[in-house]
């Protein structure tokens, strides 16, 4: 893992965020939705930042003040896979750091736990025997190709493309270890798991 001499931030690793989900349960733009006062884009875009030279934010009509390069989805069906093949075609690291806009409670702890875990094709948390595709790191040369095939053939579960690579997972008591709270993959994909979440929020702080 190599940092930035400049301003300690990794450099051979990208943070991409996925921004242009439907939010059709939610009914309203995820991306700005308010986390403590900040939209949810530019909380999670700023906390990539604080931590990777290259940024990317994929999809979706990010705010303004959210750090990072905008990238278009690549065409295909609206779904989370095109965000994936999207942040992988348009990183310049060679591995990319993979987050869904639905997790606004991350630390920097459990990213940094991501990049530095033994390297495998995908590098996820698994919770409860249940992986998490979206808070991940890619090795985007070995990704890629059969990313864009699912995509290009509509097999589009992130799940069964993991299933095709290598996987190193962070689980048990090393997960407990990293986010003893349990809270850093909390996600929201409705208004009021959105309420529960900000009220989640206000009593870590």
């Amino acid at each position: 893992m190599s940092r930035d001499t400049r301003e300690g931030r990794i450099g051979n690793v990208a943070g991409a965020l996925l921004a242009g989900g439907a939010s059709t349960r939610m009914g309203r733009d995820k991306a700005q939705l308010p986390v403590a006062g900040v939209a949810a884009a530019t909380r999670t875009a700023r906390l990539l930042d604080s931590l990777f030279e290259e940024v990317l934010i994929v999809g979706g009509d990010p705010p303004a003040d959210a750090p990072g390069r905008r990238v278009a989805d690549p065409d295909g069906p609206r779904c989370a896979l095109r965000g994936v093949v999207g942040a992988l075609e348009a990183a310049r690291a060679e591995r990319v750091l993979i987050v869904a806009i639905d997790l606004p409670l991350l630390q920097p702890e459990l990213l940094l736990a991501l990049v530095a875990w033994p390297e495998a094709d995908v590098v996820a948390p698994r919770v409860a025997g249940r992986l998490e595709p979206l808070c991940a790191v890619y090795v985007r040369d070995t990704v890629l190709a059969p990313a864009r095939a699912r995509l290009a053939s509509d097999r589009l579960a992130l799940h069964e493309l993991v299933g095709e690579l290598s996987l190193c997972a962070i689980e048990g008591d090393d997960l407990r270890a990293i986010d003893p709270a349990g809270t850093a993959l909390a996600n929201a994909n409705t208004p009021e798991e959105w309420a529960k979440l900000e009220a989640r929020l206000r009593g870590l702080g």
